[in-house]
């Protein structure tokens, strides 16, 4: 059974998973979630979506993933891996078409130090967004997401390379981009301006193919976000 609405709590059970297929259990506007299928349509790997209610799990899906967070992704044998960089890099590995992670450990070991640099940066689109919620002064944690993107953009520079991991894009590319989608959303593309290499860097990945399939526009974002955020009721099936 392939589904675009969610699965909530007392919902069936989806079937076994198609031949040939991966399952993915996702949610349609979760950027952890977005990786994995960003990496899913780069590698050309055919796949079913099951989205879930992160409200209202599904008890069938904790049982599965016992910490009931998206990504997870399932196998035709049954077998479940979840954690975004984890289903990530397993897909890597499995399916040797297209890789986009480096042969050698040392490149292996690069593109994880620069995603554990990047998931300092996370918290900081959220605090922008806290703070704006409440209401309050978003100088401050503006001005620390701008010192973060003034390190991406000297590390390109740095590089010398059209990707972080090289001419090509390759797996940190993917693990990066979801967050940068949002930009227009949460009003803060603006600061791509004074970062010229991360701005090209971000042109490029728009023109890529792997995103435009797995891409929201800025209204859907800003209606998600608003139904999550704001009014504290997220609406995982909107424009369903």
């Amino acid at each position: 059974m392939v589904t675009e609405k969610c699965f909530a709590k007392g919902s069936p059970a989806p079937g076994p998973v198609p031949k040939g297929h991966i399952r993915l259990y996702s949610m349609r506007f979760c950027p952890f979630a977005q990786r994995t299928r960003l990496v899913l349509n780069a590698k050309g790997i055919k796949y079913e979506t099951i989205n879930i209610h992160l409200k209202e799990k599904p008890e069938w899906f904790l049982e599965r993933n016992p910490l009931g967070l998206v990504p997870a992704i399932e196998t035709e044998t049954g077998e479940v891996v979840y954690e975004s960089p984890i289903t990530c890099d397993y897909l890597d590995e499995v399916y040797p078409q297209n890789k986009l992670l480096p042969s050698t450990p040392f490149g292996k070991a690069k593109q994880k130090m620069m995603l554990e640099y990047f998931s300092k940066v996370i918290p900081c689109f959220y605090k922008i967004v806290t703070a704006k919620k409440n209401g309050e002064d978003v100088s401050g944690p503006v001005d620390e997401l701008t010192e973060k993107f003034d390190k991406m953009d000297k590390s390109l520079v740095k590089k010398k390379t059209k990707f972080f991991g090289g001419d090509s894009i390759t797996m940190i590319d993917y693990m990066i981009w979801p967050w940068f989608e949002r930009l227009e959303s949460f009003d803060l593309k603006h600061l791509l301006d004074s970062t010229p290499e991360l701005k090209q860097w971000y042109g490029r990945m728009c023109e890529d193919p792997a995103v435009k399939a797995s891409a929201h526009s800025t209204d859907a974002h800003k209606a998600f976000f608003k139904s999550a955020f704001i009014d504290g009721k997220p609406d995982y099936d909107y424009g369903l």
